[in-house]
This record gives structure tokens, C-alpha cells and sequence, in this order.
């Protein structure tokens, strides 16, 4: 549990950052892939989320935030991943879920690991450009529209909260 709290309070704190770019080729849920550098001149919110999680209802948020700047170039994508043993047993279900709760059309991997030696090659570059590690699900990390991390946010901010529309606002101005 105190690591639990430990990583929550260390993740409040937005962090920025001006490296290279990071790039990396997720799984997408419904098969096909999403490659980050189709989403190239766009800037992208990258959420690692988990289905049965307390923070679990920022999915709708992240679907506002989708609609409300998607038409300016934002891309939203959404990482599920059972590294917290708290996502569905299967790319199937966890699609479904988000389909029928909560009306997602925004971008979704399939389950992917995020922290560790097995963690997805997106999630090391970033680790290893910034040292932010996602310290439970529904992290965020902002991505310029040249693909470098510009902003990481912890669980408890939420999608469509000041500091992350006025990160994504900026990153739109270009």
C-alpha cells in the first residue's frame, strides 16, 4: 500500500521535457497496428489504461478531450495494460467494455505491458528520456506534434483538467 501512495503523489506533478523524439508501434485492439509516426504533425495523449480500475471512469474524459480536439489534429490513444492486474483477460472483452460503458472511438491498443523489462518499446524510450515510469493506470504522457514528450501527468489528474488542455492547446498552436 505505501508503495502505492508513494507512486501517486510522486505522479501529481507534471513533468516536461524537450529530448528526441520517441516513436514505437502499438498492437491495435481490432487488429492492424497504430504506429506513432502516422500521427506524425499531430500532438498525442498516450493513457495506459486498465478496465477494472478506480480511475477507470477517465475514459469518458479522454473521449471529451478526443472529441473536443480532434478536428484541430489531437490524437487520444489509449494503452491497456494489466501491469496492476486490473485489466480483462482478453483483447475481446476489454474492446467490448470500452465499445458498450463508455462509447469509445478514440484510438486502442491491445493489452500492452508498460512497466518493467517487458514494457513496450514506446514506454522504455520514454523511461529512458525522462525517467517517468507510469506508476499505475491512467498515466499520461504528451507527445508534440514532432513526437517528443512534452508533459507526463499521474492517475489522480484528469483528462480534461486545466493543465492538460492547456498543454494540449499549446502543443496545437504549434
Amino acid at each position: 500500500m505505501r508503495a502505492f501512495l508513494t507512486g501517486l503523489l510522486m505522479s501529481l506533478v507534471a513533468t516536461t521535457s524537450q529530448g528526441a523524439p520517441v516513436s514505437g508501434v502499438f498492437q491495435s485492439i481490432d487488429g492492424g497496428t497504430l504506429d506513432l509516426e502516422t500521427y506524425r504533425g499531430r500532438p498525442v495523449l498516450v493513457v495506459n489504461t486498465a478496465s477494472m480500475c478506480g480511475f477507470t471512469g477517465q475514459y469518458d474524459d479522454m473521449q471529451v478531450l478526443y472529441d473536443t480536439y480532434r478536428d484541430q489534429g489531437l490524437v487520444v490513444l489509449a494503452v491497456p495494460s494489466n501491469d496492476f492486474n486490473q485489466e480483462l483477460g482478453s483483447a475481446e472483452e476489454v474492446l467490448e467494455f470500452c465499445e458498450v460503458r463508455f462509447d469509445l472511438d478514440l484510438p486502442l491498443a491491445d493489452i500492452t505491458p508498460v512497466t518493467g523489462a517487458a514494457a513496450h518499446p514506446f514506454y522504455q524510450a520514454v523511461r529512458q528520456q525522462t525517467g517517468f515510469v507510469p506508476r499505475w493506470n491512467f498515466n499520461k504522457i504528451l507527445l508534440s506534434p514532432r513526437g517528443e514528450v512534452v508533459a507526463t501527468w499521474g492517475s489522480l489528474t484528469k483528462p480534461m483538467s486545466s493543465s492538460i488542455r492547456r498543454a494540449v492547446e499549446e502543443q496545437l498552436k504549434g
